[in-house]
């Protein structure tokens, strides 16, 4: 599954562990969804976009 979190993470200069830390899980989790080795839980996802003020729709492409 694609994703723009790399992108988003940049805009608003955070880092994989900031980022993490936000969405209480590993930077190495934050890593492998940022490289499309992880596709993460529906959960995680919703937290992930919640995060961000958008959707998951504008946060994931299941391609």
């Amino acid at each position: 599954m694609r994703n723009r979190l790399k992108v988003l993470r940049a805009e608003r200069d955070w880092t994989q562990g900031q980022l993490a830390d936000r969405a209480e899980v590993s930077r190495q989790t934050i890593n492998a969804i940022e490289t499309g080795k992880f596709d993460p839980s529906l959960p995680l996802a919703f937290t992930l976009a919640r995060l961000f003020g958008l959707t998951i729709e504008d946060v994931f492409d299941p391609d």
